[in-house]
């Protein structure tokens, strides 16, 4: 199965009540298709949502010029430590979608991202979730030290360390 595309839009500006903190959210369209249909009930299946949200953030890195080559020639790669997931509303193929993410905080080895999804004809949003990601030394699996370059990168709202037990879902509307 192929996930639908998400497509960068710079100039895409989350609309207030969604409740982005971040200045400038990397902004994202995306359309679903009927390929990500659940087989017991005709909505998006919720594994899709979690799809978003990692392709999201892939795309985000990649905007700033850390590829996922680039991250494999650097001898790192960003893992998933913990995904937090609040399922809002129903998504439907055909819908237009909004997605916005940011870098909440970035530690010595691990960041947490946040990441909002919503209908663009209601402005609902339909999912918000939270990741935490750690930065990990591919030969050794250990975490690793996030160079200070690409922290700065990310424009991270915060430089505080992350931990595993932080409740992270954004609060919003």
């Amino acid at each position: 199965m192929n996930p639908p595309p998400l497509v960068h839009d710079a100039s895409l500006v989350p609309p207030a009540s969604l409740g982005v903190p971040h200045p400038q959210p990397f902004a994202m369209r995306l359309v679903p298709t009927a390929e990500g249909v659940s087989r017991s009930v005709p909505h998006v299946n919720n594994v899709e949502y979690v799809r978003w949200l990692d392709r999201a953030a892939e795309l985000h890195s990649d905007s700033i010029g850390w590829t996922r080559d680039a991250l494999l020639a650097s001898g790192r790669m960003w893992f998933v430590a913990r995904h937090e997931v609040e399922y809002r509303a129903e998504v439907f193929p055909g819908e237009e979608l909004m997605v916005f993410t940011w870098v909440r905080n970035s530690g010595r080895s691990s960041s947490w991202r946040d990441t909002v999804i919503a209908r663009v004809r209601d402005g609902a949003v339909v999912c918000r979730g939270s990741t935490c990601w750690a930065y990990v030394d591919l030969s050794t699996r250990r975490p690793a030290r996030i160079p200070p370059d690409m922290a700065l990168a990310f424009q991270p709202l915060e430089a505080a360390a992350c931990t595993l037990r932080s409740s992270s879902i954004p609060s919003g509307s």
